[in-house]
């Protein structure tokens, strides 16, 4: 069986996606749950759709994602990145729409270090006069 099938890597904070696209019907299955199961708010899942619907590609593709670390609002970002990488090597030019939107810039804030000497990363004890 050599089906074809998209993939692309996409990270967000300290999530790490790997998505896979097969032509299917539109399911969307992320570490072998139903996406409705692994994603329990609305925003999360219009979060990982977007690309899909931008394009209009939702019914063409099975999406199929393995992702690790981070929270569910990385894990998510990680996997809208991922698809939409996916979906440029598929088709080329659905670069430019995908561009516009900002799907293909990579996120790249993350937690700021804690320094020595500080409560936090910038935050300090309280100072003491006397």
């Amino acid at each position: 069986m050599a089906s074809i099938e998209y993939y692309a890597t996409g990270r967000r904070k300290t999530s790490a996606a790997r998505v896979f696209l097969r032509p299917g019907t539109g399911a969307i299955t992320v570490n072998h749950r139903e996406f409705e199961n692994f994603f329990p708010t609305d925003s999360l899942r219009t979060t990982v759709r977007r690309p899909l619907l931008l394009t209009e590609t939702g019914d063409k593709f099975d999406v199929l994602a393995t992702v690790a670390g981070g929270g569910v609002n990385g894990q998510a970002g990680a996997i809208r990145l991922g698809i939409s990488r996916a979906l440029v090597s598929f088709n080329a030019e659905l670069r430019k729409a995908l561009k516009k939107d900002g799907l293909l810039t990579s996120d790249s804030r993350i937690k700021e270090r804690k320094k020595y000497g500080l409560a936090g990363a910038r935050k300090r004890f309280q100072f003491s006069k006397r």
